[in-house]
């Protein structure tokens, strides 16, 4: 029971040559994947283009221009 007969390989390589069929389907199914990814980079380079010329300035706080308090707190409480 736990051994394969020829008869199961036989079955087995049958399937197989009918998922893959015949001769170079393999390497054409490699390269329509190739292009696929070759695509998805290209896509992603183009929209880092247009990040890149969108880009704002960054924005920063100033802290100067809070209101209030011109002395460190530490001097504050101390007077």
């Amino acid at each position: 029971m736990g051994s394969l007969s020829i008869w199961h390989w036989m079955v087995v390589l049958v399937i197989i040559m009918v998922v893959f069929g015949g001769r170079g389907k393999i390497s054409s199914l490699m390269g329509d994947f190739a292009h696929g990814i070759k695509a998805f980079k290209k896509g992603m380079a183009e929209d880092e283009k247009v990040a890149e010329t969108k880009s704002e300035p960054a924005k920063s706080i100033d802290h100067s221009a809070a209101g209030g308090a011109t002395k460190p707190e530490a001097e504050r409480h101390a007077s």
